[in-house]
């Protein structure tokens, strides 16, 4: 659960973005301007936070009332194997010694739905169990807990949140779900499921992740939230969504699946909780933003 500092929204001096310009971190930087929050975008192309020099680099440009937000990071489409995953915890290694040199106000991670322990279908919460499933998930998992530390070691109030799929204009990861069908459903006129798509899981639209980001910084709010929807559908149905949405004639096509069946359900009551005010998007509305965002997309 939550637990906010601030129980009435308060406007933080400055938030310091590592990993500005990404999907998700864009359309965070531009949900926070449009709230007349001061915003320090630091690009990957200024601060390699692999870099041996990453550290000192940090901690010369954090002040103490500043929020920080951490959405870098290396997702799967850019490698599953050890040497991504020694990349992003040394990305975790260079924030954790910039902190414990350059005090904040608060820290937010973004971490992933993805810690929780896949193979189980149960109704999950930010309570079950974390479990690494592979070494994507074993990254974020001991990146929560190096940044936790740390945290709590500077007295630097800190929060995790765990968003489930996201989907939007302007993703570029092309991971199994939303964006993808999309993309191939008006490249190829076809989008290609595992089976017959019967997995049942939740899709968050993006900018409802930059608005929870939001309250938890508005809030110093503290502990673990998930990033979720409430709504959850199978992959064959998004596949059917998609094929209507985009217009054209698109065929549905099956490939033998690789692996059992699993559903991924989510109890929304810390969230609800938390932010009684908040209110996801439709995966509906969301995709049709997504498709009308999508004009320019590769």
């Amino acid at each position: 659960m939550l637990i906010h500092q601030f129980p009435n929204a308060v406007q933080p001096a400055r938030v310091v973005i590592l990993g500005a310009g990404g999907f998700l971190a864009s359309e965070l930087g531009r949900v926070l301007e449009q709230a007349k929050v001061a915003v320090r975008p630091v690009h990957p192309q200024e601060i390699d936070l692999t870099d041996a020099a990453a550290a000192d680099r940090v901690a010369a440009l954090l002040e103490p009332q500043d929020a920080v937000i951490m959405p870098a990071g290396l997702t799967p489409d850019k490698g599953r194997d050890v040497g991504t995953l020694m990349k992003n915890l040394r990305m975790g290694e260079s924030v954790c010694a910039a902190l414990a040199r350059s005090g904040v106000a608060h820290f937010v991670y973004l971490s992933s739905d993805g810690v929780y322990d896949g193979r189980f279908s149960s109704l999950l919460n930010e309570d079950s169990s974390t479990e690494p499933t592979d070494l994507y998930t074993l990254m974020h998992i001991a990146r929560e807990k190096m940044l936790g530390h740390t945290c709590r070691e500077r007295k630097i109030p800190f929060v995790v949140v765990r968003p489930v799929a996201i989907y939007g204009p302007g993703d570029t990861h092309n991971s199994y779900g939303p964006n993808r069908f999309i993309r191939t459903a008006r490249k190829d006129g076809k989008i290609t499921l595992f089976g017959g798509g019967e997995e049942t899981r939740h899709h968050v639209y993006v900018t409802d992740v930059a608005e929870l980001i939001k309250l938890c910084i508005l809030h110093a709010s503290t502990g673990v939230i998930n990033a979720v929807t409430g709504e959850a559908i199978s992959f064959a149905e998004v596949a059917q969504k998609v094929a209507a949405a985009v217009g054209n004639t698109v065929a549905i096509e099956r490939l033998p699946r690789g692996g059992p069946i699993t559903h991924r359900h989510f109890d929304l009551s810390a969230l609800a909780r938390a932010f009684p005010s908040f209110r996801a998007t439709s995966f509906d509305a969301g995709l049709a933003r997504t498709i009308e965002g999508m004009v320019s997309w590769p």
